[in-house]
């Protein structure tokens, strides 16, 4: 593995019992950089997270995270491994019945032995990062969606992790929201000196903030990039994705017989 890359999967199969997700996926994520994995919805995207973080296992091939094997841990080194990962999860998937507060506050008490007091000054520290030292007390039920989101990042930044890993981290937000949790993104990882992937659908906001793409289609890579590549790519359903075109390889009809034919043969009958 090299040096440069945190991360590196290698001719990566996998399925859900004979549903082929993922085939010959192979990958490098490179050491302090933000990477975007994009792709239509069902392409393999949320399961390429849920493989690096150890969840599933491959079929066949590896994944490999700071020179090691995650399908090789046992139990006891993979969940060391994930101590040093943090995840934001759609729609932020806070713990709705404890505060703002204790949300951040949550991983510091489970895997530290830091006193009360130094865990109160490093959540408010991860709060202010995000804009939202204010609402600690705040429960989520108060919070905009934008708000639970920002808290929900403070949440995956709680232990400093060497990578973040962000699912969807822009669906449901409005146009102000979106864009200040892209440029967090972008500023926590370079301020944490972390790596990010950012699974995501969002072409126009992505492509501000990130260093390189993968885009995936019926589990496999089919472009990759910097933004400026990816832009000027003449992949047929790259350029679909980027433009927002209604047709192309993506069709905009669902399969049916000819309309004329339909209609004619009802006539007819």
């Amino acid at each position: 593995m090299s040096d440069e890359n945190l991360i590196e999967i290698k001719d990566l199969d996998f399925a859900y019992e004979d549903r082929p997700i993922l085939g010959g996926i192979s990958l490098a994520i490179p050491r302090g950089k933000v990477v975007a994995i994009m792709g239509g919805s069902g392409c393999g995207k949320t399961t390429l997270l849920r493989l690096i973080g150890g969840q599933l296992r491959p079929q066949r091939g590896d994944v490999i995270v700071d020179g090691q094997s995650v399908p090789q841990l046992d139990d006891d080194a993979l969940y060391a491994l994930r101590r040093r990962m943090g995840m934001l999860f759609q729609f932020g998937a806070l713990f709705t019945d404890v505060s703002v507060f204790d949300n951040v506050a949550y991983q510091m008490r489970e895997h530290t032995d830091l006193p009360e007091e130094l865990i109160r000054d490093m959540v408010l520290m991860k709060l202010n990062a995000v804009g939202l030292r204010g609402a600690h007390q705040l429960m989520p039920a108060e919070l905009s969606g934008g708000m639970a989101r920002r808290v929900a990042l403070a949440r995956a930044i709680a232990l400093d992790p060497m990578l973040i890993m962000y699912d969807e981290p822009f669906a449901g937000l409005d146009p102000i929201s979106l864009g200040v949790i892209g440029q967090l993104i972008r500023k926590l990882n370079d301020a944490l000196g972390a790596t990010t992937i950012m699974v995501t659908h969002d072409i126009q906001e992505s492509l501000l903030i990130v260093d390189y793409i993968y885009f995936m289609s019926e589990g496999k890579i089919v472009a990759l990039g910097n933004p400026d590549e990816i832009r000027a790519s003449a992949h047929p359903f790259v350029h679909q994705f980027v433009f927002a075109e209604a047709d192309g390889p993506v069709p905009f009809h669902y399969p049916a017989p000819p309309l004329a034919s339909e209609l004619l043969g009802r006539a007819a009958a």
